[in-house]
Parts: structure tokens; sequence; C-alpha cells
């Protein structure tokens, strides 16, 4: 597959390592050629590292096997997921999810993408719906609009909300952005 058509979330084989793709940025550089930098997680050794190529530069993409999957609790041993095909529940390390397991709360269900029997990628849901647990009152004659505040998820989320979030209400955050986007 040209390196131009490749997006967030794949996975590549790259100087006979699999990695999967953080991010793809396309750059044409004034009259230069066009190039592609990638950010990509080494699947074996658990490391991000840079590659830039060129956009018509061929690479290999490797399938992988998308299951559903569902996020139960966390312990000791990492985030444990449960395939909703085979009810079979596994640990996976804390650090693959890294900062985005502050977006599971018990019970959500991800698409979770697998070689070889070892999970490399996931898909979260484009909004997640969370309840606030701090955050500071409303100040009284505060009429700005677009006024923001801090909060505290369920989840250990910090965000940004509007003044009149109370602790205790569920809001919807957009993942993809991390940000505020309604009350749920």
């Amino acid at each position: 597959m040209r390196a131009s058509d490749i997006r967030k979330g794949q996975a590549v084989m790259m100087d006979g390592k699999l990695f999967v793709v953080t991010n793809a940025d396309h750059n044409t550089p004034g009259n230069l050629r066009a190039k592609v930098q990638f950010k990509l997680r080494d699947v074996q050794k658990g490391t991000i590292q840079d590659k830039r190529v060129g956009a018509t530069d061929d690479i290999d993409v490797v399938n992988l096997d998308r299951r559903k999957v569902e996020y139960i609790y966390t312990d000791n041993e990492g985030l444990w997921l449960m395939d909703l095909e085979t009810y079979e529940q596994t640990p996976i390390p804390a650090d693959v999810f890294g900062s985005d397991a502050k977006y599971l709360k018990e019970n959500t269900q991800i698409e979770a993408l697998y070689h070889d029997g070892k999970l490399v990628s996931y898909d979260l849901p484009k909004t997640i719906d969370l309840k606030v647990t701090d955050t500071p009152p409303a100040i009284k004659g505060a009429t700005a609009t677009n006024q923001q505040k801090d909060a505290i998820t369920e989840t250990g989320l910090s965000v940004k909300v509007p003044s009149f979030i109370e602790i205790g209400e569920v809001i919807r955050i957009n993942v993809e952005s991390g940000q505020y986007q309604s009350r749920a």
C-alpha cells in the first residue's frame, strides 16, 4: 500500500518488525517531493519511534483480527478485557492503553485488533459518558459565556467543562479531542 494511504491504527511491517501507526502526517513542502511522517509503536518492545518515508513508497500492511471486547476492570496485572464471542478474559498491560485508559469505565465496549493472538491496537468509541466526581462550585453572578472550569470524572480524567456543570452530573466527552461535548 502507498504510504500516503496509511492511517492511524493500521499495522505495518517495516524493517522486519511489526508496528502500529499512532499518527500519520502527509507533508508536501513547496515544490519538493511529498513525504509522510509516521509515529510508530513497536509491538514487541512497546517503544514509539518516528519514521519519514516518501508518499509514493510501498509499505507492507498487516491485516489484523478485529474482535469486540468489553473492558471489565483494572488490577495490578493490567486492564482486563473480555472477548464478547468467547467470553475469555485476558489481562492487557496498562502501558498498551497509556492515557486512553482514562476513557474506559466498566462495561465499555471497544474494538480490539489482534495479531497472532496478541492485542496490538484498539479503537475506542467516538464519545463516552462519564460522571463528574469533583469540580468547583459555579460562581454566582458569573455570566460570561464560555466560562470553563476543571472537572474530574469517575475514571480520573480531567476535562474542562462549562461553569454550570455540578458534581454527580453525567457528561459526554469526545474521545478524539478529549473535550467536553454535552450533558449526557
